[in-house]
């Protein structure tokens, strides 16, 4: 080891005893390591520069002017070269957490520099992102070491990238957008005639209840699903829109359909043989596909400032939505009554390279061939996914440790591992 590396573990030791025994355990990242020289130089990791090649100080400052000035603790996701944590020493703040979200480059990098003036510093707390359950705000994250985040951080990797892209992915619920606007328009009508979804709420008190997603998995259980409907008594099964053809043509007629999305038509929710089975849905649906639909309706609001004028025009219950209609399936699930809730299809990726049970690649979005990202799967292996798949993952996390009552399992380990879930051994090889 180099002297920059001694003198580093020897604050790294006193101060956190037991993160440099696991440090001093990191791979070794040198041969993957390139100098990459400018007006400055930087390290190249797998060719991803880990801070700017010209200027590397004044990158710093750019970045610690997006964060609060006033606030007294900042916390920082990724370690880079140590530029961003000295900057931010300078100011006032007292507290400044430094979250490792690759352990191999901080320690490539304490062999490299000497870091001591700023892990000396009393207000320095240094820690690994994955041990938290959540990401702290405020933060800023080293882009570079997001796209190069270990598998123990991945999660809390994912979480940053969420909220970072959290305005851009609202960006198609803009209230004023003409489009909008004339959706909620054309459901007026249905809204106010249709069935507030309360009225389903404590209608199962502690019923099992079986919520079923389209990802691939989902094949694997067609068969026990067909026979466990056809029992007495049994699971309430619940299935998201595009889940519901697929089960159809499987022999099994779910109980509630639940549907958000406005490009969800009649493809998808098919109004045939449905006079038996309810629809939940929210105002942006299509109201073709609602007018069509046999069985019963009943209509709720999300959280969005979408329906702010309409909720309080036409008043109904709420449902939590977090980007994807599984989460306002769960939250339907949980508001009925459930204690126990097993996931089918809740993948969240694209095992056996595939993006859906039931669906063509693209049918229902971008083809395997465009992943360009990946989530940890039941196994701890990397499964290839979209950056939508894993904020809704994310969601789904926080929602489930919310709710400590309800038990949540899940069906398959082929799918991204969903924290704050068990596996259902009756499903689960």
């Amino acid at each position: 080891m180099s002297d920059s590396f001694d003198h580093n573990a020897q604050v790294i030791e006193r101060r956190w005893p037991a993160l440099f025994a696991r440090l001093v355990t990191e791979c070794s990242m040198e041969e993957q390591a390139e100098l990459v020289e400018g007006l400055g130089s930087t390290l190249s990791i797998a060719g991803i520069q880990l801070t700017s090649r010209h200027d590397r100080t004044r990158e710093a400052r750019l970045q610690a002017a997006s964060l609060p000035p006033e606030s007294p603790v900042v916390h920082v996701y990724g370690t880079g070269l140590g530029d961003l944590p000295s900057v931010l020493l300078e100011s006032d703040v007292q507290r400044v957490y430094v979250h490792i979200l690759n352990g191999a480059i901080f320690r490539l990098t304490l062999q490299l520099l000497d870091q001591c003036h700023w892990l000396s510093d009393p207000r320095i707390e240094l820690r690994y992102a994955g041990d938290s359950s959540d990401i702290c705000m405020p933060f800023f994250a080293l882009p570079s070491e997001m796209l190069l985040a270990d598998d123990f951080n991945a999660k809390i990797r994912d979480r940053l990238i969420s909220e970072v892209h959290l305005a851009f992915s609202n960006r198609r619920f803009d209230p004023t957008s003409p489009e909008i606007i004339r959706r909620l328009e054309e459901s007026v009508e249905l809204v106010s005639q249709d069935a507030d979804v309360a009225e389903l709420f404590a209608t199962c008190p502690g019923r099992e209840v079986y919520v079923i997603a389209t990802g691939p998995s989902l094949e694997h259980h067609f068969e026990q699903l067909r026979a466990i409907r056809e029992q007495t008594p049994r699971p309430l099964l619940i299935s998201v829109d595009t889940a519901y053809r697929p089960l159809r043509e499987h022999g099994i007629a779910p109980d509630i359909v639940v549907s958000i999305d406005q490009r969800i038509g009649l493809s998808h929710l098919p109004p045939e043989d449905t006079g038996d089975i309810p629809l939940v849905y929210l105002p942006l649906s299509d109201p073709q596909v609602l007018s069509a639909w046999q069985g019963a309706r009943y209509v709720g609001y999300s959280a969005s400032p979408v329906y702010a004028a309409l909720r309080q025009q036409l008043p109904k219950a709420e449902l939590y939505v977090g980007g994807s209609v599984i989460h306002p399936a769960v939250d339907l699930a949980v508001k009925m009554g459930a204690d126990r809730i097993t996931l089918f299809g809740a993948d969240f990726a694209f095992p056996m390279n595939k993006t859906h049970a039931g669906w063509g690649d693209g049918d229902l979005g971008p083809g395997v061939s465009q992943a360009r990202h990946w989530v940890l799967d039941g196994n701890g292996q990397r499964v290839s996914t979209q950056l939508n798949f894993r904020s809704y993952l994310c969601e789904l996390e926080r929602y489930i440790a919310g709710h400590p009552q309800v038990s949540f399992f899940n069906s398959s380990r082929a799918g991204a591992m969903i924290v704050g879930t068990m596996f259902n051994q009756e499903f689960v090889q």
